[in-house]
């Protein structure tokens, strides 16, 4: 009988080369999600209140304008009690307070980059009030040198100490929106039947809440505030990122699972403003992405530890949406999965 040499089989040239392109293609598009908000990062219209007699107020504006154009959005308040009311709700990032005291209010809380940004219009506005006097003084011919005039630096909502540059609040959050994804994942894949899923996402949303809150507020120290509303914010954050993952799946089955890294990881993450103030992001995707789970999450997390004032409907009613809307996707899905949506579509008919 003669010898016959195996055969081996080759990888074709071409679907060699094409899988190389699609994975540099891949690697490229995740290091610009991630890179880009950061790279392009400008502060654009931030919301700043102001007080003060008006040509002085006049006189404010137009020298940041001059000195950082368009960074600023000024909001005229009546008082400096107004100005604290309009930062611990959220509706500003700080104020400037002109008058015989001048004063420069910032929150570290809600942003450490724009309490540096008013750090430096402070001492620009220090100089420029003192340069004012010494000229006026001149002017009328006065012997001496005016007294100098100091601009105090108030941060109205300070960092806590146990977490006092903002860092564990902020790396928090990435893996929030990993552990969501991942669990979405995980019940696609380990649980069968659309209403199982259903059971599993709330299951683990409810204690994820839970245990997470417990160590980023008992043991970290970077939530603040009520211990069972955070732990409800990030079981809803949970919830809203791993539902639409396995909503998807129910209804169109595996290729539903890519909802997670290519929605919630690629597109939503890089845009949430966790780090950086939403006015940072390019227009409009610093505002989209309070639309999204990731966005929300954050917003709202920082929001409950340190602004008990500011409105959080929105982010509430964002990350309720997405979660409701997941389960439904699942629920809609169970009556759709004798079509051949789930691997095994006997096993996933199983409520």
């Amino acid at each position: 009988m003669p010898h016959t040499d195996a055969v081996t089989r080759h990888t074709p040239i071409a679907r060699v080369i094409g899988l190389g392109l699609a994975l540099a293609a891949v690697v490229a598009v995740i290091v610009l999600a991630f890179s880009w908000p950061s790279v392009t990062a400008e502060a654009k219209n931030l919301p700043i209140a102001i007080t003060g007699p008006a040509e002085a107020v006049t006189a404010a504006e137009n020298a940041v304008d001059e000195q950082q154009p368009g960074a600023i959005a000024f909001t005229d308040v009546d008082d400096r009690a107004a100005a604290v009311d309009a930062i611990e709700s959220r509706e500003v990032y700080g104020a400037i307070v002109l008058g015989q005291e001048p004063e420069v209010l910032t929150t570290s809380a809600g942003s450490l980059v724009v309490a540096q940004l008013l750090n430096a219009v402070a001492a620009n506005l220090e100089e420029g009030v003192n340069a004012q006097a010494a000229a006026a003084a001149q002017a009328a011919g006065a012997p001496t040198a005016p007294p100098h005039i100091d601009v105090v630096v108030t941060d109205v909502v300070p960092l806590a100490d146990t977490d006092p540059r903002g860092t564990g609040l902020a790396a928090a959050l990435f893996p929030l929106v990993l552990g969501g994804m991942l669990g979405g994942i995980a019940i696609s894949l380990a649980v069968i039947g659309a209403m199982r899923r259903v059971l599993a996402v709330v299951v683990y949303a409810a204690v994820g809440g839970l245990v997470l809150a417990g160590i980023l507020q008992g043991w970290f120290g970077a939530l603040q505030g009520d211990y069972w509303l955070n732990a409800a914010a990030i079981g809803l954050a949970l919830a809203a990122i791993a539902a639409p993952i396995t909503g998807f799946v129910a209804l169109i089955g595996r290729a539903g699972i890519a909802v997670g890294p290519i929605v919630m990881l690629l597109f939503a993450n890089p845009i949430s403003a966790a780090a950086i103030p939403k006015e940072f992001i390019a227009e409009p995707w610093g505002a989209v992405g309070q639309w999204f789970p990731p966005g929300a999450a954050a917003t709202l997390v920082r929001d409950l530890s340190y602004f008990p004032a500011a409105d959080t409907t929105f982010p509430w009613l964002v990350l309720g949406a997405w979660a409701v809307g997941g389960l439904l996707l699942s629920v809609v899905g169970h009556f759709r999965t004798a079509g051949g949506a789930e691997p095994n579509a006997a096993a996933a008919l199983e409520a």
